[in-house]
């Protein structure tokens, strides 16, 4: 009985901001206004289960130098990333994985049970069948607002830089994210990462947290 508590735990978590993000889940995506992309930093070393994932599904870590690194953001792109980050969100029933020692976990495409990094993985390799860019489409590890390590794809849109997540529904800009962006796969080849660039504040953001400190 015990073993079901993260599950339950998970479950919950997800339950929880699919009813805070209700409302925007029906806006058009591409009725977005430009916003500032990703900004890669200094190259780091990629997770070491993505090079794992990239020994078991070499033909999802390939990057072709003549593909576009960003797609328009049409009504029918929009539609295809909704249905995809839905899909496999609905999909997938959420498990802890261990990644111990004796290498027993790994990220699988399409598992029946899995954890933020298997949703992320499926969902960057059924855009890929659906014919997007790889470049487009790049996995990016970043912390939740309470310090948990979380893996979510970026995908780079002529409007935005749009993140599916297992966690909501509810597809936003990178920024809207209450993220710590820590580093992102490359755009030019699919097997080597980068820092994150942190975001430039808003005024509305910096004026929060200067309210946050005068307290």
């Amino acid at each position: 009985m015990a073993r079901r508590a993260p599950t339950i735990l998970l479950a919950s978590l997800a339950a929880a901001f699919f009813a805070s993000d209700a409302d925007a889940r029906d806006r058009p995506l591409q009725d977005s206004g430009p916003q500032a992309p990703i900004t890669e930093a200094s190259p780091t070393l990629a997770p070491f289960q993505h090079v794992r994932f990239c020994l078991r599904y070499p033909s999802d870590c390939k990057s072709d130098p003549m593909e576009n690194e960003r797609i328009d953001l049409t009504a029918e792109n929009s539609e295809l990333l909704n249905r995809v980050n839905r899909s496999v969100n609905a999909a997938i029933i959420p498990m802890l994985k261990s990644y111990g020692a004796e290498l027993q976990d790994g990220w699988t495409i399409a598992p029946i049970k899995g954890d933020c990094n298997d949703y992320a993985v499926t969902k960057r390799h059924e855009l890929l069948q659906s014919g997007l860019p790889a470049k487009a489409l790049r996995l990016s590890v970043v912390k939740t607002a309470s310090g948990i390590g979380h893996l979510v794809v970026v995908v780079a849109t002529t409007k935005a830089d749009l993140v599916l997540d297992n966690l909501t529904d509810t597809i936003r800009p990178w920024q809207s994210a209450d993220y710590h962006w820590l580093k992102i796969q490359s755009a030019a080849d699919a097997r080597f990462w980068y820092e994150v660039k942190a975001p430039a504040l808003s005024l509305s953001q910096a004026d929060r947290k200067v309210r946050l400190a005068d307290r």
